[in-house]
This record gives C-alpha cells, structure tokens and sequence, in this order.
C-alpha cells in the first residue's frame, strides 16, 4: 500500500519515535511511506529509510497556519494518492478529516493520549473511519467521551526495535562525549522537557545531592529538549555547583536514545522511553507527568501494561519515593540489575515487537482501503460458537482478499474485530444494518443452518427480513453455502422458498438441503451444491494441536478419542448411555477420552454431566481455543465422537473418522453425506447399540479412514467453489 502518516513533527517524544519505528517497519515490509509533518531532528533518519517527508506547519492551532497546512495537505495528498492516509495528534486528524470528503481518501487515526475536550476543543478532534488506541485505558477514553462505536478502535502497542534497543548497543560514545565517569554509577533519564512532560526530570534534579549521599559518584544523564529546558539546565548547573563536580549532565534533544539507555546502569522514565530503555536490558523506573510505578518486575507487569506504561491514574511521583527507589536499584548487586534487564528484555518480545505494532495498523488499513467489491455476510456470528466462528474464518481466508471487502453483522462487533480483524456491526441495530446494506455490493447469508425454524420463528424471520431488506435496496443476494432446515411450519416454509425464488445465488452445504429444498416446492435449476465452508479452513499447526492435548492433560504420545457434546431438551438417558461407551472406548482400545467445548457456556456443563457419570478418567479442554486449534487438536485424535454439527465436520476435514450423536436431521444428513457411521440419536440413545456400531467402525477403521480421506478432499475442493460462484456475481453486478 501507499500510505501517507501526518503529523505535528518528528521531534523527540513518545509519539514521535512510535510514529518513526512505524514508518521504518513498514518501509521494511514493502509498503510505499510518505511522512508530512513540520519536521523536527527524525526526518534525516526516516529519509535514510527510503520514507518521504514534506514540511507543513501541522503542529500550531492559529486559523492562518491551519489554513496554509490544509492547503499544504491537500496538495500532497492529491500527489501522493494514498491508499490510506494515517493521522497522529489532534490538528492533523482535524484537517484530514476536513479534506476526507472532498478528496475522497481512506483515513484512520491513532490516540496516543487523552485530549481536553472542553468546549470548542472538543470539535477540532476528528478520528477518522477508524481508531487505533496504544493502550486500553485511551481505548476507553475514547468510547466514553467521543462515542466512537467500540468494534472501530483497535489496540496496538508501543513496538520496540529491539536491534536498535538491545543490551549490545554501547553507550561508551555518550560517556565520552559528556566526559561522565564509567567507573561511577550512571542514571539515564529520556523525555521531552516541556512543561506537561519534564515533573520527574525536575525531581531528579531536586534529589541530586541526596542521591549523591547514597550512591557516590552518581551520574543524572537527561536527555530532551523543550520549552522549559533552560530553567531546568539552570537547575541543574546550580545542583552541580553546589555538588562541587558535574553531578546532572543535560544533553538536550537527542535522536541516539538508545546509547543514551545504553550509557547508564538503570533508567527512569514513562511510555516508550520505559519499554525502549527495556529492550536494552536496563533496569526501569517507571515515573512521569501522569503517576508513579517504581521499578518494573513481573508483579508490575499487568498494572503496567493497562496505562501503557504512562502510569495513568497511579498516584504523582513524589522525590522522596523517587529517591528510595534509584538508590535501591543503584544498591542492587550487577547480577540482580541483569536478571531484571532479562525479564524486561523479554516483555518486550513477547509483548511489543515493532511487527506487531505495523501488523495491527494494516489490519486496519485493510479495513478503510478501497475495494473493488463490498460484501455483507449475515450469520450466527459473534456468539463465541467455534463452528459458526469456523464458518466466518474460512470466509475471511478464501473471500476478504485484494478485491473484496467484508463486513460482518455481528453480535459482538469487536470481538469479531478482535479475533478475526473484520469489520462488523451490531446484527440488532437496524439502523446500523441497513446502513451497511446501502454500502454493500451484495449480501452474503451464511453459512450455517439460518433457514430453520427448529431454534424459532423469530430467528428465521430476522435472517430472511435482512435478505428482504437487502432485495428492496437492490442489492443481490446470495445464500453462502446454506444448510436447509428443517422448516417445520407451513407458512415458515412458503417464507423460504420465496427467498430461495429470489436470491440472485444459492450454493448449498449439501444435497439433503437440495432435496428439502425441493420437498417446499423450489424450482429453480440453478442450486450449486458445494460444501460446508469450513472444509476451505486451514487448521492450526499440528504442533499446536499436540500443546493443547498436553495442556488439557493427555499423556503424550497416547492415542485418544475427542467428544463433543452440547445441551440439548428431552434427551433422557443419553448422558448416561454415552458415558458407557465412553469408557468402553478406553477400557477397549485404549483410547483416552477428551472432551473439547465448541460452545464453552452451552456445552461445559453437558460434557461435565458424562464425565461425571464415566467410571474411567477423561480429560477436558477448558482453554479457550480458536476453530483453527481445535481443528489441530481434532488432527492428533483417532476417534471422534460428534454430537455438534461443526466438530463432526472438524474432523471430516482433518480425515479423523467419526460416529455421529444425532440431536438435529443436520447431524444425520451431513453424516450421510460424509458416508460416515451415526452412534444413535439422542433422544432415544441405545449404549449397547452405539457400541456394537463403534466395535463395527474400528474392525473396519482403515476402510473408513481411506473412504473419508477421498470424501474430504472432494469436499475440500467443492468448498472453493462457494468463492468462485460469488466472484462470478460480483463481477457480473460490476459490469
């Protein structure tokens, strides 16, 4: 992509070094950046980078230098012609976001703190299409005080070059330069020296002569610049006068900050400067403007990662806490220094690598960019059901592309953004529903069994009023490799097939929903039976699988049996008759006995009533899973034991033969369809049965496996044709 960021300046600062290591990073990964700023002492590294700055005066709110940077803007922008163009800071949001309509450019934002939004302040903040927040709290702050919908905000973190920051930078250059002392301790100090930013660089200051008392011979080395930097240098000149030798050593704004971690022994500071001080392996003293969290250790890691290591709403840094803990770190022995730059260091990796910063910005970069086509898909999504989830990842991996945008209606908008970084919207909010009909280019419904009114009429009636909204609007719809049935009630089923009449496309998970369909009097000739879209899903790595199996208990390397279970009315003795062949499983072929939850708040509580009733162990994954890790986890089984529809097809996916616990006519047709055994239905479920019909399936097991490892591959290859169908009509609409 060509991506344009705009923003006050490159000076020294938090935001600015966020915004540099961003600019590098995906500069590396191959994207096109330009950089529009007033400039400041970054822009020669950036444009060693290969990264193109222009100079606007984006950093003052008087009207006239607000106009001439608009006008500066405007025309870069119309030059550049940028894919998405990314502000930082308040002013340049607010102009971009007064040129948005006009020129017609995608536009996101980030927050990298919290603003005044008294008075007319408040409407000089503009957050574009979309958020991104560098901790929860702003996350928050944003939702609260703007009413930005939460599923448009996205968290990222401060990434942290950790070559550049690393404990094999030296800082021997510094110590030269500022004629310091490497035999005496050395404290460094990094931020901006305004008056908002610089408290902590006061206090150090202050507790000089004291810190002096208890650590001889110590070194302050503050680096910044800013508005209040002379009265702070005159402070510091007094400190030293009265010290008798150089104790503070300013340095002004620096763009080496990283040899100024390297230099010291331990450092002091808030925000990046904190997480970039602990890449270097230093040990950190967490301090500034906003609160106070001492010295960083494993049990400050939560409290710290929830402010973004800003210390909002900690209590104020005071000099004589500040005194106690540099001289305690500086007490310290070199051993227990390095062990706690060990345990920053490696926060830093697994928490703020500088690719996770740029993969969260182009996740949501994917979101604004233009597309050729716009699709909304309609489902059971958002409701923390692994099959239904399986369904809108497999759409996310074979249809969100170059050419096709997704939006989903969602239960839990950001959860979906969270997990699957796809936008959604409130499936409930009619309003917000419709608006997104308007924008689409067609409404996909599915996949799953929507057209059913097993669960409810009132379910029915909601997927079918969406599709007929979407048929007002004009825009085409297609059933997304639906599951038919079963539709009980008569007039439910003259719905169905009115909407089956007049979908612009049908493509079918299965033939028993093509002969249903047939049964309500559909005559249309043109029904694709294809597949379930999970069967185009890629799993997990089977490394993963076997993690999870181990976590959930199971002895490596033993052979086992995965069940699924879920509530269900009316199924008296089932429980207690599957618990029977359960253990006849274990005590027979040695097969342990794993239980996995596609829906954990339906379904625990039904797989907790058969174990309990087992009279051989089983185990449980209780973790929460991905559909893509329970697929790996599936992979590494022998036997399954499916009662949900999804993990029935989890496993025919993963070629791991299967008995159905048919609860639903889904279950039994799609067993049919696979050409695999069912164990019973529920409702009138024989124990004895079901294991004569399981000693059948492990006689014959390798037949079975053979015959479902060629049913899978048909199916997998069948699955592709539910995208190809619907670029078809796409590009069809688009002519």
């Amino acid at each position: 992509m060509k991506i344009l960021i705009a923003t006050m300046g490159l000076d020294i600062g938090g935001a600015e070094t966020h915004i540099v290591e961003l600019a590098k990073e995906l500069k590396h990964q191959g994207h096109d950046i330009a950089i529009v700023s007033n400039g400041g002492v970054y822009v020669p590294e950036i444009t060693a980078a290969g990264i193109r700055h222009y100079d606007a005066p984006l950093h003052r709110r008087s009207l006239r230098d607000m106009r001439i940077a608009r006008a500066i803007l405007a025309q870069i922008i119309r030059q550049e012609a940028p894919d998405v163009v990314h502000a930082h800071a308040r002013i340049p949001a607010f102009l971009c976001g007064t040129l948005k309509r006009r020129l017609k450019f995608p536009f996101v934002t980030t927050a990298h703190w919290v603003f005044n939004t008294k008075g007319i302040l408040r409407y000089l903040t503009n957050w574009g299409e979309r958020t991104v927040a560098v901790s929860e709290d702003i996350r928050e702050y944003l939702i609260r005080e703007y009413k930005l919908p939460p599923e448009h905000i996205s968290v990222t973190i401060n990434g942290i070059d950790t070559e550049k920051f690393s404990p094999q930078v030296s800082g021997a250059e510094v110590i030269a330069e500022f004629g310091l002392d490497p035999d005496k301790p050395i404290v460094s100090y990094v931020s901006r020296m305004d008056e908002d930013r610089a408290l902590v660089a006061r206090q150090l200051i202050e507790i000089a002569p004291r810190l002096d008392e208890a650590a001889p011979g110590v070194q302050l080395l503050i680096a910044g610049g800013g508005n209040v930097f002379d009265e702070l240098n005159a402070k510091a000149e007094a400190a030293n006068a009265a010290l008798g030798r150089r104790c503070v050593v300013m340095t002004g704004a620096r763009t080496d900050i990283n040899r100024i971690a390297a230099a010291g022994q331990i450092f002091v500071g808030v925000s990046r400067s904190a997480l970039e001080a602990m890449s270097a392996g230093k040990p950190v003293i967490v301090a500034g403007n906003e609160g106070y969290h001492g010295l960083f250790g494993p049990d400050k890691l939560a409290e710290a990662q929830a402010g973004n290591f800003c210390c909002r709403g900690l209590p104020l840094s005071q000099p004589e806490r500040l005194l106690a803990d540099v001289s305690a770190a500086l007490a310290m022995s070199a051993a227990e220094r390095e062990e706690l730059g060990r345990y920053g260091r490696q926060v830093i990796f697994d928490h703020y690598s500088v690719n996770r910063m740029a993969r969260d910005c182009l996740a949501m970069y994917d979101q604004v960019r233009r597309r050729k086509h716009r699709v909304l898909v309609s489902g059971y999504y958002g409701f923390s059901n692994a099959g239904d989830d399986a369904i809108l990842e497999a759409i996310r991996q074979s249809v969100q592309g170059e050419d096709i945008g997704v939006t989903v209606l969602s239960n839990a908008p950001a959860l979906t953004w969270k997990q699957y970084g796809m936008d959604a919207v409130p499936r409930f909010r009619m309003g917000r529903v419709f608006a997104a009909l308007r924008r689409c280019d067609a409404l996909l419904s599915g996949g799953g069994s929507l057209l059913q009114d097993t669960t409810s009429t009132r379910s029915l009636v909601y997927y079918l009023s969406v599709i007929r909204c979407a048929q007002w609007l004009g825009k085409p719809v297609m059933l997304y490799a639906n599951g038919i049935g079963p539709v009980r009630r008569p007039a439910n089923r003259r719905r169905v097939r009115k909407a089956v009449e007049r979908a612009a496309l049908v493509t079918l998970r299965d033939h028993s929903s093509a002969r249903e369909l047939a049964a309500m009097g559909v005559k249309r000739q043109d029904l694709h039976v294809t597949a379930d879209p999970v069967f185009h899903l890629s799993p997990a790595a089977p490394e993963r699988g076997r993690e999870l199996a181990a976590q959930a208990g199971l002895p490596d390397g033993k052979p086992f049996a995965v069940v699924s279970v879920r509530e269900w009315p009316n199924t008296g003795a089932f429980s207690r008759e599957l618990a029977r062949l359960c253990d006849h499983l274990r005590r027979t072929y040695g097969l342990e006995i794993l239980f996995l939850l596609m829906q954990p708040a339906v379904d625990r509580e039904a797989a907790e009533q058969v174990r309990c009733l087992m009279t051989e162990p089983s185990r449980l994954l209780d973790a929460s899973c991905s559909p893509r890790e329970l697929m790996a986890v599936l992979g590494q089984a022998r036997l399954c034991l499916a009662m949900r529809l999804h993990t029935l097809i989890f496993a025919a996916r993963m070629a791991v033969p299967t008995m159905g616990l048919v609860y639903d006519p889904k279950v039994a047709s799609y067993l049919q369809e696979l050409e695999l055994p069912s164990a019973g239905e529920v409702e009138r479920f024989d124990g004895d049965e079901a294991i004569r019909r399981t000693d059948r399936l492990m006689a014959d097991y390798d037949s079975v496996l053979a015959g479902l490892r060629r049913k899978s591959d048909a199916l997998t290859r069948a699955a592709g044709d539910n995208e190809k169908l619907l670029l078809e009509l796409l590009n069809r609409g688009a002519r």
